[in-house]
């Protein structure tokens, strides 16, 4: 019996995939496919993937031309895979040509002919575009702007900003009002002063346009609470937008946790500083790290703390330091953050049977351990962070739009504590000051 196997990541299957996977059956008895995982797409690049591995899967499957289908999640997987599976021929589309040739010492490589004039890429360009308009007057807009280059799909319709000298793209529009933005607009990006959020989100939402603000969503939780109603009522999505979140190492550190690999959570502490930063000259120290500090404590430990002490180092009515301390029932969490002060921006989250740590800076989490009691027990885990997460979050966003399914990385319980810390921020009432 011929052994056949190729790969592919199958998503939007047209009948190009259908023709190859035909041509491949034919060149021998019993046929493998192997789809390719999210994570490792992401690896390579590929982020916008529209279908899940699942759907994916079930695609080739239903053409009923595969014997057997396999995930691929690893670079080096074919090589161990034509070994396994005893594979005589290994096979792929020609635009692939010679890429592959290191496999003929393991097995014959045959590059199939694509057919023209179709690809997975092509049919995601034509899904609806969604046009998106930027606000803000950082520097950071910049990035958000290039990011959304590897994103089929988002299309920036223009910038509203004080600070027009500082777009780089000399080619997006600059609008000189945020009314106008929207009108051009299906969905707006908001790097505006927090204190602006709130207004700004609720005329973008009561214009019938999509919202992905940079957290926090607003200075006050009875505001988020509105807004997030609103949205729900005007069936539009209100994203918030904390990178860390996005990035695969994150989530999949969230999720060993949350699985119990190192047993119950008793402490968790986060550092995020600066000395100098050009990309955040318009918000102040715990406006800017405070989100992405607090973004491992409300996800894991949740909004039930029994008590916390916020301190704050002032310079001239700036806040440069900030550090808050939480006691739940049968946990405590420390986060410092600060403009104009430095540390180990780590996190280590500690628990009964063993602990994380992921070095600095953490909030571009790409590496993390987990480390036990026996050292030969730890673990070590990598993902590709491509684009600080950035790029991963517009196409979320983008995905909810077109699917009209919420997927979101941040919960709602941890957007309504950011809004509740941020408002006791702003009333300075219960603020230690040092």
């Amino acid at each position: 019996m011929t052994k056949v196997i190729t790969y592919g990541t199958y998503d939007l299957l047209h009948y190009g995939h259908i023709n190859l996977l035909k041509r491949a059956k034919e060149l021998g008895d019993y046929l493998i496919v192997g789809v390719t995982a999210d994570d490792f797409d992401k690896r390579r690049g590929k982020i916008n993937v529209q279908q899940s591995l699942t759907e994916r899967i079930e695609n080739v499957r239903r053409t009923g031309l595969a014997d057997e289908i396999i995930v691929e999640e690893y670079e080096g997987q074919k090589i161990d895979d034509i070994k396994n599976y005893n594979v005589d021929i290994f096979t792929v589309g020609s635009d692939w040509e010679g890429k592959f040739d290191y496999l003929n010492e393991y097995c014959k490589v045959v590059y199939l002919p694509r057919t023209e004039g179709v690809s997975s890429s092509e049919i995601r360009e034509h899904i609806r575009s969604i046009k998106v308009g930027v606000v803000g007057d950082s520097l950071f807009i910049n990035k958000f702007i290039r990011e959304s280059g590897y994103v089929n799909g988002m299309l920036i319709s223009g910038v509203y900003t004080s600070k027009p000298e500082m777009v780089e793209n000399k080619e997006i529009e600059i609008l000189d009002s945020y009314g106008k933005l929207l009108n051009s607009s299906d969905a707006v990006y908001l790097r505006s002063e927090p204190s602006k959020h709130y207004g700004q989100i609720k005329e973008a939402l009561n214009k019938g346009k999509h919202v992905l603000c940079e957290s926090p969503l607003t200075l006050s939780s009875r505001e988020t609470n509105e807004l997030l109603d609103l949205a729900k009522e005007k069936k539009l999505f209100l994203m918030e937008a904390i990178k860390t979140a996005y990035a695969t190492a994150f989530s999949r550190l969230l999720l060993l946790v949350k699985s119990g690999h190192i047993g119950d959570v008793v402490s968790i502490d986060a550092t995020c500083t600066s000395l100098n930063d050009d990309n955040r000259t318009d918000w102040n120290g715990f406006y800017e790290w405070g989100p992405t500090a607090l973004l491992p404590v409300f996800e894991l430990l949740g909004s039930n703390y029994k008590s916390h002490n916020i301190i704050c180092r002032f310079v001239e009515d700036k806040d440069t330091f900030t550090k808050i301390d939480f006691v739940y029932d049968k946990a405590v969490a420390s986060i410092k953050v600060g403009d104009g002060i430095k540390s180990e921006g780590e996190l280590v989250i500690s628990g009964t049977k063993g602990y994380i740590y992921v070095p600095a800076p953490w909030w571009k989490t790409d590496y993390f351990e987990i480390r036990y009691e026996n050292q030969n027990d730890n673990k070590r885990y990598f993902y590709q962070l491509d684009g600080e997460g950035i790029r991963n979050e517009q196409l979320t966003f983008l995905r909810m739009i077109n699917t009209g399914a919420e997927v979101n990385n941040i919960s709602l319980v941890t957007t309504k504590c950011l809004s509740s810390i941020m408002e006791e921020f702003v009333d300075d009432g219960n603020i230690i000051r040092i």
